[in-house]
């Protein structure tokens, strides 16, 4: 079991919120961004200060009784590493967590997060990669790669390298840690990372611009238009507008959405019953669920769309836009483990200490088919 510190203030939510709004505006100058995202971090430190003080004050007359109630229990290596930094007040520098703290922020990150619990993050352990991507069809074998099976596959084989982005997240850690136990400053450390990773590579498989900007290459941007050597990947053009206008609309509307996802952009045919996600704004999301709602016989209500396409929020989808995508062809990777570093560049935060969290991923389309952009109707018919 582990500590859950995520039951967040209001004001951090409005502070992600903000920054959301901003990093989805053209005409936002980097200054505006930067302050929001600033701004995001202090109140999240704000928010898990309050959580963890509070439940160290409800907790530790009865360690047994916070054992039960979701604790964490932390490995041999896990307790010895945080006891350390509880006795040293901090980081030594050139630090690198516990993998097995490692892999507790990406499993926050894929169950805390909706968008992110679809997307599959592959760890590479290496900085710079190099991978093969294949589309396939036909019979299966077993043999060599590019050997004598090539003639048993029809297949298109791509062989990719990439450096992978530096992702950072701050670390702010009180001084006076030693009111606080390992297990304690354990969850504080790592919910702090899985947050600021969460929010960032939400932004990055959305909105990315890819290498250029050291970013992934977002679901919205194309992969066939020239790059633009300060911007980075252009935006999709829009594929078609929907209606949503009545049932037998709909179903027409959305098979097509299905159909073509249903092949590469070398029109080899895929299978991608189950894997089609509608990518909604929170607010058009509530549209179009309360279009697709029904009163079942019983008297439940049932929300479901044809073809058994479900819908994923993420504030950093723009209003007005439906982004349809197929869930198994965006590759994600990180790299290595999180290394932690001391700050101690200009920015002094009282009564605490900074530290940089650095770990490395990306993530791309497997191909310009894998996802498409639609218009939505300025009100959405409800029933």
């Amino acid at each position: 079991m582990t500590i859950k510190l995520n039951n967040h203030s209001e004001t951090y939510e409005n502070a992600k919120k903000k920054y959301a709004t901003l990093a989805k505006d053209e005409n936002a100058t980097p200054e505006q961004i930067e302050t929001a995202w600033s701004n995001m971090q202090d109140e999240l430190v704000n928010s898990l200060t309050t959580q963890i003080t509070q439940n160290v004050a409800n907790n530790n007359n009865d360690q047994m009784v916070l054992a039960g109630r979701g604790a964490n229990i932390l490995t041999t290596e896990e307790h010895k590493f945080f006891n350390e930094v509880v006795r040293s007040g901090g980081f030594e520098s050139e630090t690198v967590l516990p993998y097995t703290t490692v892999d507790r922020i990406f499993e926050d990150l894929t169950t805390e997060h909706p968008l992110l619990s679809i997307i599959n993050f592959t760890n590479l352990g290496t900085v710079k990669a190099e991978i093969i991507t294949s589309e396939k069809s036909g019979a299966f074998a077993w043999g060599p790669i590019f050997g004598e099976i090539r003639s048993q596959l029809d297949a298109a084989f791509k062989k990719e390298s990439f450096d992978q982005s530096k992702l950072t997240a701050f670390v702010v850690l009180a001084k006076d840690l030693d009111k606080f136990g390992p297990v304690w400053v354990e969850a504080y450390v790592r919910t702090q990372i899985t947050e600021t990773y969460a929010v960032a590579l939400e932004q990055g498989i959305i909105l990315g611009a890819g290498p250029t900007k050291h970013e992934p290459i977002g679901l919205i941007r194309d992969l066939k238009k020239a790059v633009d050597p300060t911007n980075g990947h252009a935006k999709k053009d829009s594929t078609g507008s929907l209606t949503f206008t009545d049932a037998k609309t709909s179903i027409k509307e959305i098979g097509t959405i299905c159909k073509t996802l249903s092949k590469t952009e070398k029109d080899k045919k895929i299978n991608v019953g189950g894997k089609v996600y509608f990518l909604l704004n929170p607010m058009d999301a509530w549209d179009v669920k309360i279009n697709f709602t029904i009163q079942n016989s019983l008297g439940a209500y049932i929300t479901a769309l044809p073809f058994n396409v479900q819908i994923v929020e993420s504030e950093f989808a723009e209003e007005g836009e439906l982004v349809a995508f197929v869930r198994d062809r965006y590759d994600a990777y990180s790299a290595g483990g999180v290394q932690v570093n001391k700050y101690d560049q200009t920015l002094a935060i009282e009564d605490a200490n900074l530290y940089t969290a650095k770990g490395f991923a990306f993530g791309k389309a497997k191909d310009n088919n894998a996802s498409l952009i639609y218009k939505l109707p300025a009100a959405i018919p409800q029933g």
